[in-house]
């Protein structure tokens, strides 16, 4: 049950930020310094998951496959592969980090 209430409290949670987002007045959202944190704040929230999922192990960081992963598809990017590409590239080496025991 209480996940049910949690469910119906986010789906609420997330509406209303919705809504919150629709009522802000056009000319505040012209504003150059706030388009460019809507510009930047994408980035940088995706960025501190990547890093958060890469490098942590519950309350310790770590250093690990998920790491040579990551390497590896930074250079794929840097060589401006396709996203199919990178994303295979971070698996790839991933996988064979852990499959010699890393």
């Amino acid at each position: 049950m209480n996940t049910w209430i949690a469910i119906a409290a986010t789906a609420l949670g997330c509406y209303a930020v919705k809504l919150a987002g629709l009522l802000v007045p056009a000319g505040l959202l012209e504003r150059p310094l706030v388009r460019r944190f809507a510009a930047l704040l994408p980035v940088a929230l995706l960025a501190a998951l990547t890093a958060q999922q890469t490098f942590a192990d519950g309350h310790a960081l770590v250093l690990d496959a998920r790491a040579a992963g990551l390497a590896a598809a930074v250079v794929a990017l840097l060589l401006r592969a396709p996203f199919l590409l990178v994303v295979a590239a971070a698996v790839v080496v991933t996988a064979g980090v852990r499959a010699l025991g890393g």
